[in-house]
C-alpha cells in the first residue's frame, strides 16, 4: 500500500517519525482525512481523536490543538498534547474530567467557563480514545 511521511511532535519531543498510510485527524473545521498524494494543505487542529495506519495496522490517539502541514507527501502534526491511547492513564483523566466539571459549575465569568470546557474536552477525549 502507498504510504506518506508522517511526523508527530509536541513541545515534549517527537512521537512518531516515519511512513504511514492514513491519517485521520480533527482539525478547527472537523476530521480530515491525508492519505498519500494528498494536496497540500495547512490547518489548525481541535481537540478530539487521531487515527493512524502504520503496516496496516490502526492505532488511536488523543490529540489536542496545533497544526497540521501536508507538503510533498509530507506531513508534519504538531499537537499541543498528543497522547497514544495506550499511554493514556484512565483514572487520571477521570479526576481530569471531574475537576473539569467541578470548575465549570463555579465559574464565575465566560473566561474560567471556557477553561473549564477545554478542560472538559480534553478529558473526555483522552477517555474516549481509550473505549474505541
Amino acid at each position: 500500500m502507498a504510504t506518506f511521511h508522517l511526523q508527530i511532535v509536541t513541545p515534549d519531543g517527537g512521537f512518531y517519525d516515519g511512513e504511514a498510510e492514513k491519517l485521520i485527524v480533527r482539525t478547527i473545521d472537523g476530521d480530515v482525512c491525508i492519505l498519500p498524494k494528498h494536496s497540500p494543505y495547512v490547518t489548525a487542529l481541535g481537540t478530539g481523536t487521531t487515527s493512524v495506519v502504520i503496516d496496516g495496522k490502526r492505532r488511536r490517539a488523543a490529540c489536542a490543538g496545533g497544526m497540521l502541514a501536508v507538503m510533498k507527501n509530507n506531513v508534519r502534526l504538531v499537537a499541543t498534547t498528543f497522547e497514544w491511547a495506550e499511554d493514556i492513564d484512565v483514572d487520571r483523566a477521570q479526576r481530569a474530567k471531574d475537576r473539569a466539571e467541578q470548575l465549570i459549575a463555579k465559574a464565575t465569568d465566560q473566561r474560567e467557563l471556557e477553561l473549564a470546557q477545554a478542560r472538559l474536552k480534553r478529558a473526555l477525549t483522552r477517555i474516549q480514545v481509550t473505549q474505541i
